[in-house]
């Protein structure tokens, strides 16, 4: 008699890595949509001093969780909110990923991207990234452009939720 043996499907994880200072739609775009390429999506959020950013960690962690709860997800996915302050590829390791997931908009990004996913490969060469051109309504969106918008008093409405809006408008009227 033989034993049929089961074998569980492998768990396809992926690492969506960012500063996300604020989270905008073009942001929560790329996640609805990378969520259908893995099983476990981790949004990565960078501790990135260089870009002295304008919400502190905790904040930026507290706004993507927040606004994960609008996005309507398969139940069978899982997203997973961490903060990172090391070598992407070894954060990506460290979590069992297989795959890193960017967005991509007008070709100003590529060549950055390019160069950042060549250099991953060569520090892991078992690690893949995955580029998600980002969809046509959101292309034009940059966490920097919208700090700009609001620091002017300008509505960043069209860009982030009213949640993240009023979180900014809060962080330039002091």
């Amino acid at each position: 008699m033989s034993k049929k043996r089961t074998m569980s499907k492998p768990l396809h994880i992926g690492v969506y890595p960012g500063t996300f200072d604020p989270i905008t739609y073009g942001h929560l775009d790329i996640i609805q949509r990378g969520t259908r390429l893995v099983d476990r999506l981790i949004v990565a959020v960078a501790t990135n001093v260089n870009k002295s950013p304008l919400f502190s960690i905790e904040e930026r962690l507290q706004m993507i969780e927040q606004e994960l709860k609008t996005l309507d997800l398969p139940p069978e996915r899982e997203i997973i909110v961490k903060p990172f302050d090391t070598l992407l590829v070894n954060f990506a390791k460290k979590e069992g990923a297989q795959l890193l997931i960017r967005g991509l908009r007008p070709v100003s990004d590529f060549e950055y991207e390019f160069q950042m996913a060549g250099t991953n490969r060569k520090l892991c060469a078992d690690l893949e990234t995955v580029f998600l051109v980002a969809s046509e309504s959101f292309q034009l969106i940059a966490s920097n452009l919208v700090k700009e918008i609001a620091r002017l008093e300008g509505d960043t409405s069209p860009f982030v939720s009213p949640h993240v809006a009023e979180k900014l408008k809060a962080r330039f009227q002091h």
